[in-house]
């Protein structure tokens, strides 16, 4: 018999400038195979985006073996525990993007843009402001599926079907930041690390991302700001505050999530392939409209006077989960 909680789940992601990807590719599918793992790992030009399940043995091996290249060697995973692998095989694949936004002159690569620690964001929260008086924005950088199952019910939420719908949004929308403190959030790092760097392309100031995402909050704070659970993409749907599974339940997630009892959203970030499509093809599909005259913001208001696994934090540095 297994023993209960022994899956170790862990996910990572690194911007970095990466060559020979179908060399590599097969290298990591070969890794995974040895090790039995199943999960999903993305690369692309940009750098690398991954989730993987197994025991903890395995897990270690294939971390030490993908630290052996130097690319990769300062890469921390955040872990969960589950009672079973949620994955149903193994997918290693070459995108355009580890995330998809379609503005390749954001490169993470070549520089973050700050970052405010689980702790700190959460003393914003708790003081009602930022550690120079001004009023702290939280902005979700999810998809609407995503910030159904759990949120900072005070954030802006601008109900995405996909991450590559976040420029236009912002752009519409930069009167409401101004003067402000804004924090980008999302999963694990990777959209709202994006999201802030292209805020700062476009002249915006005070802007930061919640370092490691939602999921280090979760694990480095009481989480007394956060309602409801975390969406992740695999089986468990969701974890809850003390990141144990707690898939959400099928009311709330609508049936744009699961429209089959196996059919989940790329952790790319991208929305779920719609039946007899890819992830991509839906994608490209939904890229091919145009946007929305209203962008629909939040019903909540923005905060006044203030503001998927174990992830370790640094001020500005960046590696974290994806999503």
């Amino acid at each position: 018999m297994i023993p209960r909680m022994s899956i170790v789940n862990i996910s990572a992601y690194k911007f970095i400038s990466l060559d020979a990807l179908p060399a590599l590719r097969e290298r990591l599918r070969q890794r995974c195979e040895d090790l039995a793992l199943k999960g999903t790992i993305l690369l692309a030009p940009e750098g690398i985006n991954l989730f993987l399940a197994g025991p903890r043995i395995p897990i270690n091996d294939f971390m030490a073996s993908l630290r052996q290249d130097p690319r990769f060697a300062d890469i921390e995973p955040k872990e969960s525990l589950s009672d079973g692998v949620p994955f149903r095989r193994l997918r290693v694949r070459l995108k355009r993007e580890i995330i998809t936004m379609r503005l390749p002159a954001i490169r993470p690569e070549g520089g973050r843009a700050p970052a405010v620690k689980a702790s700190t964001l959460q003393r914003w929260l708790d003081q009602g402001h930022d550690d120079d008086g001004r009023e702290v924005v939280l902005l979700d950088t999810r998809n609407d599926y995503e910030t159904d199952v759990g949120k900072f019910p005070q954030a802006v939420d601008y109900r995405l079907g996909s991450f590559a719908g976040f420029p236009a949004a912002i752009a519409a929308d930069r009167e409401r930041y101004e003067g402000k403190t804004v924090v980008s959030y999302c999963t694990g790092g990777i959209r709202c690390e994006k999201a802030a760097l292209h805020m700062r392309e476009l002249g915006m100031q005070h802007v930061y991302q919640l370092e490691g995402g939602i999921l280090t909050y979760l694990e480095q704070t009481p989480a007394t700001h956060w309602q409801g659970g975390c969406f992740v993409f695999d089986e468990r749907v969701a974890v809850d505050k003390k990141l144990r599974p707690a898939a959400a339940p099928q009311s709330d997630l609508g049936s744009k999530v699961r429209p089959e009892p196996v059919a989940l959203p790329l952790p790319s970030g991208e929305r779920v392939a719609v039946r007899g499509q890819s992830g991509d093809e839906a994608e490209s599909e939904r890229a091919s409209r145009s946007f929305p005259a209203s962008i629909r913001p939040s019903s909540q208001p923005s905060p006044q006077g203030g503001e998927g696994a174990n992830a370790r934090s640094a001020e500005p540095d960046g590696s974290g989960a994806n999503a």
